[in-house]
């Protein structure tokens, strides 16, 4: 992914809301199960992670896209945007 589409992305998503929240349990099978469905729906998502998770958002977002096969569009502070094209793309990436 270019930054180009990274930045395109990115500005969709500042629109909008976390429908995830990750808190202190962190990574569990059904979250990673929930975003998965929500990215074959939506193709991009955007997540919040909670102030008791210890654990660092970067990371989980990292782990979340390679359970998810997705990929991170970015992560600001405690906040995780994910992309994967559907079967029938609705985003159109910028060349």
């Amino acid at each position: 992914m270019t930054n180009k589409q990274r930045a395109y992305l990115s500005s969709l998503a500042n629109d909008l809301n976390a429908i995830f929240q990750i808190g202190k349990s962190s990574l569990t099978p059904e979250v990673i199960s929930a975003v998965d469905e929500a990215l074959a729906k939506r193709e991009l998502v955007k997540i919040s992670v909670l102030k008791n998770c210890m654990d660092d958002p970067k990371e989980i977002a990292r782990v979340m896209a390679e359970r998810t096969r997705s990929e991170v569009v970015r992560v600001i502070g405690k906040k995780i945007i994910l992309y994967r094209p559907a079967k029938k793309p609705v985003i159109v990436l910028p060349e």
